[in-house]
C-alpha cells in the first residue's frame, strides 16, 4: 500500500467517526429541546437527500481538483454544520422552530458528506490497481465501519452525565456551550478538523480526466446516461442493486436499534447507541475476513446478505444482554462479510466504464435515494404506530427476500453470458465514455 492511502484511511476514520457521533449527539440535542420523536428518523432522511439531490455534481466536482482537496473542503464544511447546530440560541431562532435548525444544520453536514464519498472512494481506484481492490476497500469498510464503532460509542460517552459534566467544568468548553448535547457537538467538530488536517497531507495522484462539464441541465442529463450505463452492464446491475440495498437496510437498521433498545430492551440513549457500535464490530469482523475473497469470486457471497436479513428476525426473540450482542455481532458479520466484495466489484467496473469520481457518485445516488425510501417506510410505519417488533420482522423479510431475488437475477446473467467473468479485473477506465463519443 501507498503511504497517500494511510492518509485516506486516516481521513476516513476520523470522518466517519465524526459522523456517527454527530448522529447520537444531534438526537441527544432534540431531546434536549423536547423535539418529536420523528426528528430522529428525519434527520437521517434530510442527509441522504443530499446524496440524491447532489448526486450529478459531486462525481464532476471530484474529477476536477485532487481528490485530496476536495475531501478538506467538504470535511469543513461539516465544521460548519457542526457550529451551526448549536448556534439555535445565538442567532435568536424562536424555541419552537429550533429543532428544525439542528434537522437543517445536520442536512448541511450531509452536504458535505455527499461531496466527499466520491472523492474518498474515487482516490482508492486511483492509488490501487483492480487486483489490490478488495483488499484496499477491505480495509477503507473495516476501518469505517470501526469508526462507526467508536464513534456510536464516543457519541453515548459524550452525552453521558459524567463526560459531559467534565466538559461543560471546563473553562473554555463551558464558555462556548451550555447543555450536553452542545459539549458534544464541539468536541465533535475537532475530530472533523483532525479529518481535514490528513486531508491536506494526502499526495496528488497525478491522474487527470477530460474537462468536466459545468451546465447544470447538461451535468443532470449527461449524470442519468451514466446510471443508465451501470443499470444496463450485467455485472454492474447486480452489484449495484446489493450495495444500494445494503446501505438503505443499514441506515434503518441503526434507526430500528435505538429504538428496539428504547422499547424492547429498556435503554437509554447512551446505552442504546451502544448495541449499534456491538453490529458494526460484527461488521469489521465480516470485513476483514471478505478482505482475503478475489474479486474474481466477489458473486459467490451473495448469500450472506439473504442470511443477514434472517439473523435480524432473530431480534425479537432476545432479552438477555449476551444473546442481544452475539445477534447483533452474527448480523454485522454478515453484512460486512458480503458487502465489502460487491462494494470493490462494483467500484472496479464502475471505473472501467465510466470514471473514479463519477462512477461512486452513481453509486451514491441510487444508495441514498435507497435510504429515503427505506427510512420514510421506518418513519410512515412509527406514525402508524407499529410495534418496533412488528417492524423488525416486516424489515427482516424484505431483506432476505430481495437478496434471494439478486442471486436468481446474478444466476440468470452468468448462464446467459458466461464471458461476464473474464470482464473482472480488466484495467483501464472511462470505456463506456469513450464509446459515446
Amino acid at each position: 500500500m501507498k503511504r497517500g492511502f494511510y492518509l485516506v484511511m486516516a481521513a476516513q476514520a476520523f470522518s466517519s467517526l465524526a459522523d456517527n457521533a454527530l448522529f447520537i449527539a444531534a438526537i441527544a440535542l432534540i431531546q434536549e429541546l423536547h423535539g418529536p420523536d420523528w426528528l430522529a428518523p428525519m434527520m437521517k432522511w434530510s442527509f441522504a437527500l443530499a446524496y440524491v439531490v447532489l448526486a450529478a455534481f459531486v462525481g464532476a466536482l471530484a474529477d476536477s481538483f485532487p481528490k485530496g482537496r476536495v475531501m478538506f473542503s467538504t470535511n469543513a464544511l461539516k465544521v460548519a454544520g457542526c457550529l451551526l447546530m448549536f448556534s439555535y440560541a445565538s442567532i435568536g431562532v424562536a424555541p419552537e422552530y429550533q429543532t428544525y435548525l439542528v434537522c437543517a444544520a445536520y442536512a448541511v453536514v450531509g452536504i458535505g458528506a455527499a461531496a466527499y464519498s466520491p472523492a474518498k472512494y474515487g482516490i482508492v481506484t486511483e492509488m490501487l490497481p483492480p487486483h489490490m481492490l478488495v483488499k484496499g476497500n477491505s480495509w477503507i469498510e473495516g476501518l469505517t465501519v470501526f469508526s462507526i464503532i467508536l464513534g456510536t460509542v464516543l457519541g453515548g460517552l459524550l452525552i453521558s452525565s459524567t463526560v459531559s459534566s467534565a466538559l461543560l467544568n471546563h473553562s473554555f468548553i463551558g464558555s462556548l456551550v451550555h447543555t450536553p448535547a452542545e459539549a458534544a457537538i464541539l468536541v465533535i467538530a475537532f475530530v472533523y478538523l483532525l479529518a481535514a488536517l490528513c486531508n491536506l497531507l494526502i499526495p496528488r495522484t497525478h491522474v487527470r480526466y477530460p474537462p468536466q462539464q459545468k451546465n447544470p441541465i447538461r451535468l443532470v442529463t449527461t449524470f442519468w446516461g451514466y446510471v443508465c450505463v451501470l443499470w444496463k452492464d450485467k455485472l454492474g446491475q447486480i452489484t449495484l442493486a446489493v450495495t444500494t440495498l445494503f446501505w438503505g437496510a443499514g441506515a434503518t437498521l441503526q434507526l430500528i436499534v435505538i429504538e428496539w433498545g428504547r422499547s424492547h430492551l429498556g435503554y437509554q440513549l447512551d446505552k442504546a447507541s451502544m448495541l449499534m457500535g456491538v453490529a458494526a464490530l460484527g461488521t469489521v469482523v465480516g470485513s476483514i475476513l471478505a478482505g482475503r475473497i478475489p474479486l474474481r469470486r466477489a458473486l459467490s457471497v451473495l448469500p450472506m446478505g439473504a442470511a443477514m436479513g434472517l439473523i435480524v428476525l432473530m431480534m425479537p426473540l432476545v432479552y438477555q444482554p449476551w444473546s442481544v450482542y452475539l445477534l447483533l455481532l452474527l448480523t454485522g458479520a454478515s453484512a460486512g462479510f458480503f458487502v465489502v466484495p460487491m462494494n470493490a466489484l462494483l467500484q472496479h467496473r464502475g471505473h472501467v466504464l465510466l470514471s473514479a469520481g463519477h462512477s461512486i457518485a452513481v453509486q451514491n445516488f441510487n444508495e441514498q435515494l435507497n435510504i429515503l425510501l427505506m427510512v420514510a417506510m421506518y418513519t410512515l410505519l412509527l406514525w402508524l404506530q407499529l410495534p418496533i417488533n412488528v417492524i423488525i420482522v416486516i424489515f427482516g423479510t424484505v431483506v432476505a427476500v430481495l437478496m434471494l431475488v439478486f442471486i436468481r437475477w446474478s444466476k440468470r446473467n452468468l448462464r446467459a453470458n458466461p464471458e461476464l467473468l473474464d470482464q473482472i479485473g480488466q484495467e483501464g477506465h472511462g470505456r463506456a465514455l469513450d464509446s459515446s463519443h
